[in-house]
């Protein structure tokens, strides 16, 4: 019996479950990764793949740290079934659809995020490695977002020159894509410098705080501006979707900059940082989202003469092939 026969071939309410689950799945891990770091309990397993050089599971010995830290490995194995389910439910879609691509991709990046968490521990919690972690995680939470996006969707991938229809408006989404990004990794060397390194064992990067928590803000402030540009933009050229689209990001970021203002005159409370750190991954898919029905709403703005040619080319090759089957 053909396996793949039984894969759906079309977009179905499975398949938009099931990419939703990725995406939640992949944005909660970080959640549970901060935990990790900010209770103490990075070193909690304080070895890799095993939680100590005799021991897979953690010992009693080892605590609370050595539970919640093992217990965050655990849950890469439901991220690896979870992206397994995702890729086959699009596997057999059209390739126009463009779904195999970033559902694949995820799983290679768990993949090599689970190995990337492993030399974090291996290197003792090294503040350049473990950014590097969590940017992986947030390029995962982007792909998956991507995914969901074009799942909803369901249409055909648009032509790549297809952002030529509206150039100011695609080049305002990517100057927030930009900005998002940036803020992403200041983000990333702020906390690098703060006191949540994950033990007491750990190092920190060596940055000042105080003057990091200002420099992180600047990207920050300079999205806001561009999102306000974007917003502008969008609705001048009709894009009801993207306009609808930002204003959801802008949301997210405005709540992600008020919990930052609210963490630097409080101290870094752990509640607090944790979902600074779910709205960072969460902005990061929405900014994924917008970026893709931006660039479905510029190709459907084509000039109508350009349309009606492509559309005489292909009446005419239709005609020379029924031409050629008549003789």
């Amino acid at each position: 019996m053909n396996t793949s026969a039984l894969l759906p071939t079309t977009v179905t309410a499975y398949t938009r479950v099931i990419v939703w689950l990725n995406l939640i799945v992949n944005i909660g891990i970080v959640g549970t990764g901060g935990l990790v770091r900010l209770t103490g309990s990075g070193l909690g397993c304080p070895t890799w793949p095993m939680c100590t050089p005799e021991s897979l599971v953690p010992t009693q010995e080892m605590g609370i740290h050595g539970l919640i830290e093992f217990g965050n490995r655990t849950l890469t194995g439901v991220l690896v079934v979870v992206a397994l389910l995702a890729f086959l439910a699009v596997l057999r879609t059209p390739k126009s659809l463009g779904l195999v691509r970033p559902a694949f991709a995820i799983g290679v990046l768990i993949i090599v995020q689970a190995i990337i968490g492993g030399i974090t521990v291996l290197v003792e919690l090294d503040p350049r490695i473990v950014g590097v972690h969590f940017l992986f995680s947030a390029a995962i939470v982007a792909l998956a977002g991507l995914l969901l996006q074009r799942v909803r969707l369901a249409e055909p991938l648009p032509r790549a020159d297809a952002t030529k229809a509206a150039p100011g408006l695609w080049a305002s989404a990517i100057v927030v894509a930009a900005l998002t990004w940036f803020t992403e990794i200041f983000g990333v060397l702020t906390t690098g410098a703060g006191p949540h390194a994950g033990d007491s064992a750990a190092a920190r990067n060596g940055l000042d705080p105080a003057i990091m928590q200002h420099v992180h803000a600047w990207p920050g402030y300079a999205l806001v501006a561009a999102l306000l540009i974007l917003l502008f933009v969008a609705a001048r050229n009709g894009a009801k979707q993207t306009l609808r689209s930002t204003i959801w990001l802008g949301v997210i970021v405005l709540i992600q900059i008020g919990f930052g203002v609210y963490q630097a005159r409080t101290g870094l409370p752990i509640w607090s940082v944790v979902i600074h750190m779910l709205l960072a991954v969460v902005a990061v898919a929405q900014l994924s989202i917008m970026l893709v029905t931006a660039r479905r709403e510029i190709a459907a703005q084509e000039p109508s003469d350009y349309r009606g040619e492509e559309s005489l080319a292909e009446g005419s090759l239709a005609e020379e092939s029924h031409e050629a089957q008549r003789s």
